[in-house]
């Protein structure tokens, strides 16, 4: 495994406030999809969020690879610092969730 870059902690108001907008998908509601943001010691966070966000059509459980890049880019353009880890996916969080793993570069 490569090594992490260093991740510049930030206010968890600041973090919660940015991943709550890139994580409401104005075309489904106005309200966020985020269900947690987890911070770890050395920095980075991990957004859970409903899989509603995706708007997945019914004959569809997962989101598209296209799906999850997007959401990568959308966060990305947002916020030029951050760090998005490869690792995304499921998780089971009172029901099924995805998540998202990502960090603000120290500088």
């Amino acid at each position: 495994m490569k090594d992490l870059p260093e991740f510049k902690h930030r206010s968890r108001e600041t973090v919660l406030t940015f991943i709550s907008a890139m994580l409401t998908n104005e075309r489904i509601s106005k309200q966020t999809h985020l269900k947690a943001l987890n911070s770890y010691p050395d920095g980075h966070y991990r957004a859970i969020f409903d899989p509603a966000y995706f708007a997945l059509p019914p004959d569809q459980t997962q989101p598209s690879k296209s799906q999850w890049n997007t959401l990568k880019k959308r966060l990305k353009r947002h916020e030029p610092t951050i760090f998005i880890f490869k690792e995304h996916g499921e998780i089971e969080q009172e029901g099924r969730c995805f998540y998202v793993d990502f960090g603000f570069f120290a500088h």
